[in-house]
């Protein structure tokens, strides 16, 4: 377990020291709770004056009951919990993925396909080949403009686990790389050189890719991630400030309720039309969805658009809404607003002394 130590030095400036790596038997909240007043107490440094904390965001952290952050709520009231922006951004987004079954599954297979495309510098090669062979074909036809630095030729990243903002930018390339993957696939299908295990990777991604399950699903994510990836950039920045900040936070939280509330049709006419472009299958939103596990639990009859409105696209948005107001609590974005009225930036512009009072 790392310890650092944030403060503010007797010249008003603020520090922050690393200070000591400690060996902890589990990770356990009360184990981690009591090696930290160990190392405090061995400095000589006392709790009571122990005034904010972070760490990251998992539940034996930042647990109402059994968290970190409660076992030291007891002994120091004031010792106020405020968690990394960006990071609570990003473990919000990964949480809300995790939560819907057809989401979990989709970035599953969204990192199969990736794998298995970019598995060789061979098939590297080839998709940089297809992408170029394409854009010729657009550009001939007209469908694309022309231009100093447009059009570039790029490839399908890995996403990092704890970068949401990787997979957003994966969803983006492949989109823009869609027919380019889905023929270095083809092609990997009909090689009769490659390995059983090859054929039948490339086989079953193929398939993935080519559904509409996914391709629905890819561009729910790109439209619901698209509004977070600006958030998720801006509170990266070291200079952003606290009210900025939340303003930020809300305005994202009101895009993604208006995008719950209004968006549906214009997500299924974007999908069907890509389907339409790309010669993939559309499927009838009218007639009934049959889903095996699902009928075990409820035989009642639903079509396929209630299956997509309110199993996936609903229940994917709303997650998000959750978990972003999850971690951002009024109660956190109350204390982060009133303790701006401190800052001394542009000779205390934000100075309130009923926001002080409010704090104190």
């Amino acid at each position: 377990m790392a310890i650092v130590l944030r403060f503010v030095d007797r010249y008003g400036y603020l520090r922050e020291r690393f200070f000591e790596l400690v060996h902890v038997k589990d990770t356990i909240s009360k184990t981690l709770k009591e090696e930290i007043s160990v190392v405090l107490s061995n400095h000589e440094l006392s709790i009571q004056n122990l005034r904010g904390k972070g760490y990251d965001g998992a539940s034996n952290m930042r647990g109402e009951w059994n968290g970190l952050k409660a076992l030291f709520m007891e002994e120091c009231r004031y010792a106020y919990y405020v968690h990394c922006l960006a990071h609570q951004l990003q473990l919000a987004l990964i949480a809300a993925a995790r939560e819907v079954a057809e989401v979990h599954d989709f970035f599953k297979d969204l990192i199969f396909i990736v794998n298995t495309v970019s598995s060789s510098s061979k098939r590297y090669d080839e998709l940089q080949a297809s992408q170029i062979a394409e854009l010729e074909n657009l550009i001939e036809i007209e469908e694309v403009e022309t231009g100093k630095g447009l059009n570039q030729i790029s490839t399908l990243q890995r996403p990092g686990d704890t970068r949401w903002s990787s997979h957003y930018k994966l969803i983006y390339s492949l989109l823009k790389m869609y027919n380019a993957t889905r023929l270095v696939l083809e092609k990997i299908v009909i090689d009769r050189r490659v390995s059983y295990s090859q054929h039948g990777d490339a086989k079953y991604v193929l398939k993935k890719l080519v559904s509409f399950d996914f391709v629905f699903i890819l561009h729910l994510m790109e439209d619901l991630m698209g509004y977070t990836d600006g958030l998720c950039r801006a509170l990266q920045h070291k200079s952003q400030d606290i009210l900025n900040a939340m303003h930020l936070v809300a305005g994202t939280k009101s895009l993604i309720q208006n995008f719950r509330d209004n968006g549906w049709e214009s997500l299924l006419q974007k999908v069907q039309s890509f389907c339409l472009k790309h010669d993939t299958q559309i499927l009838d939103m009218q007639v009934a969805y049959s889903n095996i596990i699902r009928s075990r639990r409820n035989k009642d009859n639903i079509t396929v658009e209630h299956h997509y409105r309110v199993d996936v696209f609903n229940a994917a948005v709303d997650q998000q809404l959750e978990e972003l107001n999850s971690h951002f609590s009024e109660r956190t974005t109350e204390l982060l607003t009133l303790s701006a009225s401190l800052s001394p930036i542009d000779e205390y512009k934000h100075f309130n002394v009923e926001n002080i009072c409010l704090l104190a």
